[in-house]
């Protein structure tokens, strides 16, 4: 006598054998098709809706459209939004640069901090070697940044960009002296 293995399930047997079934079985899933008559047509009659006439004094009637669109101070829904965000990107590739505006920051070494009672200036050298007086307030980078602070060792710039939500923000790059 052979021992009967413990994992063979009565169930499985069961549902193997259903499916055989419904698979051979001709009717199953067969529905009486139901013709219906199609419905009448309607007919058109080709009447020119009434509009109003010049001094005649007649009213306009239920069926024309007293409502005009006003395109002010909308957005163009036909218009992408990818093609005003390249607009707005070429306004300001249009302002003039100088040439520390042409730089990225990391072709720029902080040479050295002059913190006087006539204001706080700094030197920024380029990879030619030339050197270049910045203060507070200065353009400089490819990004629009803006030189936002001098202390004592360090430059603090500051670069507006959009996020993609469609809103400002900052971020802050720093410089140390070498």
């Amino acid at each position: 006598m052979q021992r009967v293995k413990k994992n063979m399930r009565p169930q499985g047997v069961l549902f193997i054998i259903a499916l055989i079934w419904l698979i051979s079985n001709p009717t199953f899933g067969a529905q009486d098709v139901v013709y219906k008559e199609p419905k009448p047509l309607k007919e058109v009659t080709a009447e020119a809706p009434p509009t109003e006439t010049g001094n005649t004094g007649e009213k306009k009637t239920e069926t024309e459209d007293d409502y005009i669109y006003d395109p002010t101070g909308k957005t163009d829904p036909f218009k992408s939004f990818i093609t005003i965000r390249e607009e707005q990107q070429e306004k300001k590739k249009e302002k003039p640069k100088t040439y520390l505006e042409t730089l990225e920051l990391s072709q720029l070494n902080l040479i050295m901090i002059t913190i006087g009672k006539k204001g706080k200036w700094a030197m920024v050298r380029d990879s030619k070697g030339d050197g270049y007086v910045i203060k507070e307030g200065t353009a400089i980078g490819t990004n629009g940044g803006v030189v936002y602070k001098i202390a004592q060792g360090e430059v603090i710039i500051r670069e507006e960009y959009t996020d993609f939500r469609g809103q400002k923000q900052y971020r802050d790059i720093t410089k140390k002296t070498q």
